[in-house]
């Protein structure tokens, strides 16, 4: 039956919602393609040395150009049984852990620490949370913060809550163009603030979780351009320029001695999200 003969009419799609579609694109390329397309001779590290291997997360030794980093990213899988595998992209605090065991790492050896990040939270399972997710989250950020190397992350699809808090407390916080960063994900705001999941274009609006939004809140540095027709649409043009937004960052981080670079960090985040109300 047609428009006209069952009288209702294509609902308009909001501007925020065309984002996360954009952000959830299936074919969007994922942080390990991306680590995989900018940079070379990755070297995997295994485990926490705590509980296990969280899938969830790799971590390893690379080159960007001539540079030896650590990097690290969240793995989502492409067909359902890796998803499943990989827990969807969610890390457990396992998976925390082994993030800040190469960190540390990093440090020890004066490599550079860059991370991608595509995942809408950490996993709020009862196994994890009997493991200490809020606690291996929390040693993150603390000791993110304390890094004396330079940090970089790079938000490529949805920056989730504190898990992915806990991979980007970095000298550099990059997003690319399209990318999302929140505190919740459109559809759990909706449930909880109208226990309707329905109005989730709704709560995305009011979020305000794309990139410009979040650039000019000031939880971002930079925005990071993608191809026109998006990270999907070309991925070996966006993964170049990237790769070239990177080696910028990281040459004026290497710069910087490395008081002055903790220093700047740990004033950056004390900053993010003051506001101030006159009476």
């Amino acid at each position: 039956m047609s428009e006209q003969e069952t009288g209702l009419q294509p609902q308009a799609v909001s501007p925020a919602w065309e984002r996360i579609e954009r952000a959830r694109h299936p074919q969007r390329p994922y942080p390990m393609e991306l680590i995989e397309r900018i940079f070379t001779d990755f070297s995997e590290i295994h485990g926490d040395r705590a509980f296990g291997d969280d899938e969830a997360i790799a971590c390893g030794m690379a080159r960007l150009g001539d540079e030896e980093v650590m990097v690290i990213g969240n793995r989502k899988g492409g067909t359902t049984k890796e998803r499943v595998r990989r827990n969807f992209g969610m890390p457990h605090p396992e998976g925390y852990r082994k993030a800040l065991r190469c960190m540390k790492l990093a440090e020890k050896f004066a490599r550079p620490v860059i991370s991608f990040i595509d995942l809408p939270g950490a996993y709020p399972g009862m196994g994890a949370e009997e493991r200490g997710q809020a606690e291996a989250i929390a040693r993150n950020l603390r000791e993110m913060s304390r890094l004396r190397v330079p940090t970089i992350s790079v938000i490529s699809g949805e920056g989730g809550s504190g898990g992915a808090l806990a991979l980007a407390v970095s000298d550099r916080v990059l997003i690319l163009e399209n990318a999302l960063y929140f505190v919740i994900s459109p559809e759990g705001c909706a449930s909880i603030m109208w226990n309707d999941a329905g109005k989730k274009a709704l709560a995305a609006e009011a979020l305000r979780i794309s990139a410009p939004e979040v650039a000019e809140l000031g939880c971002v540095d930079e925005i990071v351009p993608e191809p026109p027709e998006g990270m999907h649409g070309d991925r070996e043009a966006g993964s170049v320029f990237l790769g070239s937004v990177l080696k910028m960052h990281l040459s004026e981080l290497k710069a910087v001695p490395v008081e002055d670079l903790v220093a700047a960090r740990q004033q950056k985040f004390r900053n993010v999200a003051q506001f101030y109300t006159q009476v």
